[in-house]
């Protein structure tokens, strides 16, 4: 029993490769599942959008690269200042393990071998990494690197999904206790999904997407009015000034709310992003020349997204009697998306919402440790032999 409570207060490091974003961080956790508290100790981070913004999108393979690249230069800036045990020898004992875990990551595998012997173990007690959804290359760059740590550091490695650490993302700095039943949308660049939470770590999928996220549907608009990438900032960014102006005449064909009305709590938002190409074709070079029509047709398609989640999400609190809604993922770094969630919440009364820091919306370490200390908590035995999975889904038994 005193093991037990004593195990509740942990200090985990998070690993996340999943996309463009390669991410280090060490999160002090304590409280339980009960009342679950966190701190962020450290955090490191390298974003690649320059990198990828010439080619409108994430090239998986130039992420992988940059990944292998970044982790141990991101290792020694996270550790600055960080309490350390004393220097040890300067070897690595199981150096041939280390060259077959990374065997396929050659600049990551130089510089490990090179510089994780000059570093000394720092005081946490287990390792948290992302093993999917994401670009598989991707991820398995952090999975490996997280093995190798884990080997030379004598620490657990916990594999994490992407999309759990999004719903938990929201706890960071929270004072009230999430109330079940409790509904996570999550939405990104890569997911649309509706998740029903009975309980911590009990996820049923409501409905997904069936083609197009829509943060992916997002930058594929912007592309098609030629803004720069990520897109989703920038057509919000013209959609405000659209909702702001003092024009009252709208002239842009109002376009479609897909699957608005359909049976399930499925999304579609591929069919949105083409009535957009469509409007944009049949327009005049005379309406093109005016200057606010991007500013328009980008309110019009923000408008019709945020009408669809909107109304899935209410349909779906109403039915489950939810009692917390938890909005998570990079798209609810939309500031219009935000407070339109803000008054459905207001309107039903007895829901409360939770949506991460803005922060801790798009792709961060934090989040993947914070799983790490749940899943670190749950009855199960530790998985000790998992992979990298691209297409990794909340309800698979094999985390």
């Amino acid at each position: 029993m005193c093991d037990r409570i004593l195990f509740l207060y942990m200090k985990i490091l998070g690993i996340e490769t999943s996309c463009d974003e390669t991410a280090l961080a060490i999160v002090e956790a304590d409280g339980g599942l009960s009342h679950p508290h966190f701190k962020v100790i450290s955090e490191a981070i390298n974003s690649q959008t320059k990198i990828h913004e010439k080619y409108g999108g994430v090239y998986p393979m130039m992420a992988k690269r940059e990944h292998s690249k970044n982790l141990v230069p991101l290792l020694k800036d996270l550790l600055k200042g960080f309490q350390l045990e004393k220097p040890r020898d300067l070897k690595i004992e199981n150096e041939e393990e280390i060259k077959k875990i990374l065997e396929r990551e050659t600049e990551l595998l130089q510089q490990f071998l090179e510089v994780i012997p000059t570093i000394p173990k720092p005081d946490i007690d287990v390792i948290a990494v992302t093993v999917g959804p994401g670009l598989e290359p991707a991820l398995w760059v952090g999975v490996n690197f997280a093995r190798a740590l884990g080997l030379v550091w004598d620490l657990l490695v916990l594999p994490i999904n992407h999309m759990e650490g999004h719903i938990l993302s929201v706890l960071l700095d929270q004072s009230q206790p999430v109330t079940f039943p409790a509904l996570a949308l999550l939405i990104s660049g890569g997911h649309t999904e509706l998740v029903l939470m009975r309980d911590w770590q009990q996820y049923e999928i409501l409905g997904r997407t069936r083609d197009d996220a829509v943060g992916e549907a997002f930058d594929k608009v912007a592309r098609m009015l030629e803004l720069p990438y990520p897109g989703g900032p920038e057509i919000s960014k013209l959609a405000e000034k659209a909702r702001t102006s003092e024009r009252s005449n709208h002239q842009i064909t109002k376009l479609p709310r897909p699957m608005l009305n359909s049976p399930d709590y499925d999304f579609s938002f591929s069919g949105l992003k083409t009535a957009v190409l469509y409007r944009i074709r049949e327009m005049s070079q005379a309406e093109k020349l005016l200057p606010f029509w991007k500013e328009e047709l980008a309110q019009e398609f923000e408008d019709a997204v945020t009408e669809v989640l909107i109304y899935k999400t209410k349909k779906a609190i109403e039915e489950f009697n939810i009692k917390t809604l938890i909005v998570g993922g990079g798209v609810i770094a939309n500031s219009h998306l935000r407070q339109e969630f803000q008054k459905l919440i207001k309107e039903g009364g007895e829901t409360k919402l939770l949506t991460p820091q803005p922060s801790l919306s798009t792709d961060n370490a934090v989040m993947i440790a914070m799983a790490g200390y749940f899943k670190s908590l749950n009855d199960h035995k530790p998985v000790l032999d998992f992979r990298a999975t691209g297409n990794l889904s909340l309800q698979q038994d094999s985390l």
